[in-house]
């Protein structure tokens, strides 16, 4: 490699090693927002948990933003040359498009030989323990869903209401029991009462005190023509309300997109091995065409790495730009092109027959023509 190729080379790897840095964390703090916010809120993640949790969302963030950052930085910094007239100069010296390619389509390469590392190994493993991590803080303090003052919705099918919470006593409490169209059936309302944790069922279990219950006609619940049905308790029995649809009690359970390699290939062929009634035959088609899509998705992630850098590379020196604000909307129109394809090809998991596991490739495909299309042109000048 001369100098040349190693001013090239390291330019370009500077400017997209800051595209990738600035879209990851854009990706976690979205994923952070979305998964972390109401537990820290709620005081349930200590800070230490909290910067852990932070480091395992990398890997998973890293993966989805390499293709983007790469045809960022090579926007970015070939766009510059090109404007600077360097790359007028390198060509006055008798340098192909193809020989000035060279360093960034070996950065390419060696991008997606990482991105395949990331797809397929650090980012399942870093998800996974992120979710058994999560799950296992939670699950250690399961009382610290009831927050004073706030209408809790965790429960489905219940709304609370807790005035005031000692550990695990309760003071002016109210419980809203809804019906499948979020009416209210039944309003309790208590002067005290208490939640204890079942380790073995994985729920909570509620005592009220002093409490009266607003029983409301189960067919119109919203005609207040009709008198409620009124009860007042001295102690209630135990209201059991299950946290499964919060947190599992077992081991958290995998997806198919935090699999790795090895694992996903076992996931196929055990998925291939399974005889299934006619009747299920069609739902088991399309989860094996989950597998295959999972698989075809991960591999064409890492290739969008190259793809990506191709169409970068004669796109960028044709554009000559030095403002960062236009390479970088360039780099996202093409980016959000090529995974609206992606997502376009992934509604079709329904339909195995048209074999959505190879209209993967349409996207890189399509890239790759435009690439060499463009290379065409701009090597006519």
């Amino acid at each position: 490699m001369n100098l040349l190729d190693r001013y090239l080379f390291k330019s370009v790897l500077g400017s997209c090693l800051a595209a990738v840095g600035l879209f990851a964390f854009v990706l976690m703090l979205g994923n952070a927002i979305r998964d972390l916010l109401s537990y820290v809120l709620a005081d349930q993640l200590p800070l230490s948990v909290f910067a852990e949790l932070l480091l395992l969302l990398v890997p998973y963030a890293v993966s989805y933003a390499l293709p983007m950052g790469m045809l960022t930085g090579v926007l970015l910094t070939l766009g510059r040359l090109s404007a600077d007239s360097e790359i007028t100069a390198m060509r006055a010296t008798g340098q192909s498009v193809w020989r000035i390619a060279r360093p960034v389509v070996l950065l390419g390469v060696l991008g997606t030989v990482s991105s395949l590392y990331m797809n397929f190994e650090a980012m399942p493993r870093a998800r996974t323990q992120y979710q058994r991590e999560l799950a296992e803080t939670v699950r250690a303090n399961p009382l610290s869903f009831v927050v004073p003052r706030t209408f809790i919705r965790n429960f489905p099918g219940f709304v609370i209401y807790v005035g005031e919470k000692q550990g695990p006593v309760l003071r002016d409490f109210w419980l809203w029991e809804l019906d499948g169209q979020q009416r209210v059936q039944r309003v309790v309302r208590a002067e005290s009462g208490r939640f204890d944790y079942d380790a073995n069922d994985n729920a909570l279990l509620l005592t009220l005190t002093h409490a009266q219950v607003e029983a409301r006609d189960p067919l119109h619940p919203e005609d207040f023509s009709k008198p409620p049905l009124v009860g007042t308790f001295d102690k209630t029995e135990q209201v059991r309300l299950p946290l499964d649809a919060i947190f599992s009690r077992d081991t958290v359970r995998q997806k198919m997109k935090w699999m790795t390699f090895t694992e996903l290939r076992a996931e196929q062929a055990r998925l291939d091995g399974l005889t299934v009634p006619p009747a299920e035959a069609a739902e088991h088609e399309r989860t094996r065409m989950k597998a295959r899509l999972t698989l075809q998705e991960k591999l064409q992630n890492a290739l969008a790495m190259l793809s990506f850098t191709l169409v970068g590379i004669p796109l960028g020196i044709r554009v000559s730009r030095r403002e960062t604000s236009a390479n970088l909307g360039v780099a996202v129109a093409l980016s959000l092109g090529y995974y609206f394809l992606t997502v376009m090809v992934n509604w079709l998991d329904r339909h195995p027959e048209w074999r959505p596991d190879l209209l993967f490739w349409l996207p890189n495909v399509l890239f790759l023509l435009l690439a060499w299309r463009l290379f065409r042109r701009i090597g006519k000048h």
